[in-house]
């Protein structure tokens, strides 16, 4: 069955019930506005409308927040330019075009819901500026009070709404996605200690763990308006990101040596990593929190168990004590969710984690909303057109909105399609059928029922896209009001309008579709490189906050981008995977290394570091790594001269520099590969 069809033939509670409060709070915002006589009533429903797309309690209202934030400041930043310009309607275009593009970049750094409120701030500034453009003072205030008054009035109604009627929390949501990420990391980790050649289910599992660790760090943040407890919720999800990232890194090297080194391993080695694999399988389908982290305590113990023996090698004693992080890795993880479920019993203490931020595709986004707006603000100056500003609004927000989505040209094309099929439908209940109303209640009844058609398929991933573009454009060709006008002049006028507006962020996008592939694995690369050299300058604390953080995004990008090549070409999530492993090796080398009592180890020390930053970069592109085993073994010589570490440290230490250029050798291999096929990743 499409989804559709399953969307409205066999409808779930959570799809209705979401149809059911965002149509009130839509239909309470209408009624208060209408009844209070504000100016364009429509933007208090679309003010609702979007508040409600993540209807958890906290999400509503820092969104909330942001929304009526970013509409004051937008407020008075489209205040200031008429206050400047108020006579001059060209420099006032021009200085209202540097501040959307302004707003468009910073909105773009960020991953939450400021990035909602920069919106807000261009496209209510905009509003302000072309509404008011021939204005007096006087009415050029009045005009931002009422953007505040009617999009304030959507955000309350839809926040009373959301606390009110089956309220769902952000503390649910956030049990529910770090169950997701734990299961599908164990999963991923059973995949990796078998030494499986199945990437693409390794590939699939990891994505399915990445994906909602990352939307749990960022919704996170909306459980600080869930009463006292949502501070410790924020911390467990912090605790949780590291370590996942962590037990990734473990995995990714563990599975490397097993799978391409099998021959330098001890027969028990592999047999014991299997035996962990099967735990780590048990521990997933394990009933209960605290049964499955004392079924993973039994597997730690029977690995160190087997570390006793005396004839390892320092490559077995590595692959062990690898076994060994996993596992302790797994458990804090599961100590995260239980403190994520119940943060008043118990208590994690963390930073927040710093996230990737791409300049330039802030910058091109930046630049495409410009340009986007300045050729439609020409069409409407040359033009004279009064719904013009309608496809201003529309090529105003919506190249800003979807600039931050993974795929913003497909997000565009359904939202067109979905605005294809709300024309037919706003003729009918909102010119021909509402033109008959007589009262609110006949009203909200005929114009209601395309948004709850609309709103019932936006909670499902496959058809939001279309069936909020519906409800959206439902709402801006009906613009519902005291004072309509039913005449057909007028409802063409708004559709070509919207049909402008929307083409012109279609070819946006298609003109302008930020960093290609090519380029983008690049900076993928040189960021990675720069952060891992970046490792040797901060302090320890701080630089695992910004490379955990970073990594995170990276990695799902890189795996996101995999998904788009032949299996036999997919390449980019082991790059990131092996620049994890070094970052997190890097880490444990300064923890144990930084307070050497000698000069000589410390100086050893840093060269080595700095030898696995250069070697990973050079591995990235192709070229094989230089100089690792001689810059540990200088380290080693300088430890065993002048330092006290007993034998096994030395040992360990000695097996995990020859793990990381047994890796990075591997990676140069892949990457040497991969760049003399002609991938479609390349081109």
């Amino acid at each position: 069955m499409s989804p559709f069809l399953s969307t409205y033939l066999t409808p779930n509670a959570t799809a209705v019930k979401f149809a059911i409060k965002t149509t009130l709070a839509m239909m309470l915002a209408l009624y208060v506005a209408l009844l209070f006589d504000l100016e364009r009533p429509y933007w208090a429903l679309i003010s609702a409308a979007f508040l409600q797309i993540r209807p958890m309690s906290g999400m509503v209202v820092e969104k909330g927040i942001c929304q009526l934030g970013g509409t004051f400041i937008g407020a008075v930043a489209g205040v200031s330019i008429m206050a400047l310009f108020a006579q001059a309607r060209v420099p006032a275009l021009i200085i209202l075009t540097i501040w959307i593009m302004l707003c468009t970049y910073v909105g773009s750094l960020w991953r939450n819901n400021y990035t909602y409120g920069c919106l807000m701030a261009s496209v209510t500034a905009m509003l302000i500026v072309v509404i008011s453009s021939g204005s007096t003072p006087a009415g050029i205030f009045d005009i931002a009070l009422a953007r505040l008054s009617e999009l304030g009035l959507g955000a309350i109604c839809a926040m009373l709404v959301s606390s009110l009627l089956w309220p769902t929390h952000v503390g649910t949501h956030l049990a529910t996605q770090a169950d997701s990420v734990i299961n599908e990391a164990f999963e991923h980790a059973a995949l990796r200690l078998e030494a499986s050649d199945d990437i693409p289910a390794m590939q699939k599992a990891l994505r399915n763990s990445l994906g909602p660790l990352t939307l749990l760090e960022t919704d996170s943040q909306a459980a600080r308006f869930e009463g006292p407890v949502g501070p410790g919720r924020v911390r467990a999800t912090h605790v949780l990101t590291r370590r996942t990232l962590r037990f990734f890194a473990n995995l990714q090297a563990l599975h490397q040596l097993m799978h391409d080194h099998a021959d330098r391993l001890a027969p028990e080695s592999i047999e014991l990593a299997r035996k962990v694999a099967s735990g780590f399988r048990d521990a997933e389908h394990v009933k209960g929190v605290a049964d499955a982290r004392q079924a993973l305590q039994a597997l730690r113990h029977r690995v160190h168990e087997h570390d006793e023996e005396s004839t390892l090698t320092p490559l077995d004693r590595r692959m062990r004590l690898g076994l060994r992080e996993s596992i302790g890795h797994a458990m804090v993880m599961l100590d995260a969710r239980e403190a994520i479920a119940s943060p008043a019993s118990h208590q994690l203490r963390s930073s927040p984690l710093a996230w990737h931020r791409d300049y330039l595709a802030a910058s091109i986004n930046a630049l495409r909303s410009g340009v986007l707006f300045a050729l439609l603000a020409t069409f409407w100056i040359v033009t004279a057109w009064q719904s013009a500003m309608i496809a201003m609004m529309l090529g105003t927000l919506f190249s800003a909105f979807f600039a931050s989505r993974e795929n913003p040209l497909a997000i565009t094309k359904m939202f067109y399609k979905g605005m294809l099929v709300a024309i037919p439908s706003a003729f009918l209940f909102g010119h021909v059928l509402l033109s008959q109303a007589n009262g609110f209640p006949m009203l909200a009844m005929l114009f209601g029922t395309p948004l709850f058609l609309g709103l019932m398929g936006a909670t499902n991933p496959a058809t939001m896209g279309y069936c909020l573009a519906f409800t959206i454009f439902n709402i801006l060709l009906t613009m519902p009001g005291n004072g309509m006008d039913f005449s057909f002049d007028s409802f063409a006028n708004r559709v070509v309008a919207v049909i402008i507006g929307l083409s012109c962020v279609v070819m946006g996008f298609r003109l302008l579709p930020g960093p290609g592939a090519r380029l983008r694995r690049r900076r993928l690369i040189k960021a990675i490189s720069k952060d891992i050299n970046a490792l040797r300058r901060r302090s320890i604390r701080d630089a695992e906050t910004r490379f955990s953080g970073h990594m995170a995004d990276r990695l799902l990008q890189l795996a996101q981008h995999d998904d788009m090549l032949p299996e036999d070409q997919r390449h980019l999530f082991i790059l990131g995977l092996t620049g994890l492993d070094l970052g997190t090796a890097t880490l444990r080398l300064r923890d144990r290394l930084d307070d050497a009592p000698h000069p000589l180890i410390r100086d050893a020390h840093q060269h080595l570091l700095h030898t696995l930053a250069q070697g990973f970069e050079e591995s990235a592109n192709g070229r094989p790594p230089q100089g690792i085993r001689e810059a540990g073994q200088q380290l080693e010589t300088a430890i065993e001269a002048y330092g006290s570490v007993p034998a096994d440290r030395r040992v360990l230490l000695e097996g995990l520099i020859e793990r990381l250029e047994l890796a990075l050798e591997r990676l140069a291999r892949i990457m040497a590969e991969q760049t003399k096929l002609p991938s479609s990743f390349n081109r």
